[in-house]
């Protein structure tokens, strides 16, 4: 299954023309399993992080840390495969359903919304999947 693209920029402009970023020019992205609705993560995009994941079709955050376009798989190899994007009703939070490779944490599980509370406490209510340290050659990044 191919990865949704957006060829036309006056298209993937609109969309972004659309979207209201804070006031430092981010929005926040929740990443959705597109067959099974499972929430994986949320990070920010910037206007660009939007317009290169609708022109290719993989999903592009922006890293706050590194202050820098995140590529999401570039290092892990777990990539996000654009299905559809979506804005909400207010314009402020933007909905990608995904066809996710591999874990969509740095921890190595499948989704980022692992803790709960459970028995008075939180707890890790999912195991990694994959060690850390295979995905990125080190305890932890993304």
């Amino acid at each position: 299954m191919s990865s949704t693209t957006i060829a036309d920029p006056a298209l993937r402009a609109r969309f972004i023309a659309a979207t209201r970023f804070d006031a430092n020019g981010l929005v926040p992205v929740i990443a959705q399993a597109h067959d099974t609705g499972e929430v994986l993560m949320m990070a920010w995009a910037n206007a660009e992080a939007l317009d290169e994941t609708l022109a290719t079709g993989r999903v592009v955050y922006f890293s706050r840390s590194r202050n820098a376009l995140w590529r999401k798989g570039e290092t892990s190899g777990q990539f996000q495969h654009l299905v559809d994007l979506r804005l909400d009703c207010d314009g402020d939070t933007v909905l990608a359903l995904v066809r996710q490779d591999g874990v969509a944490c740095h921890t190595g599980r499948r989704s980022c919304f692992f803790r709960a509370l459970r028995d008075g406490g939180l707890a890790a209510i999912a195991a990694p999947e994959v060690d850390p340290a295979q995905l990125y050659g080190h305890a932890h990044g993304h």
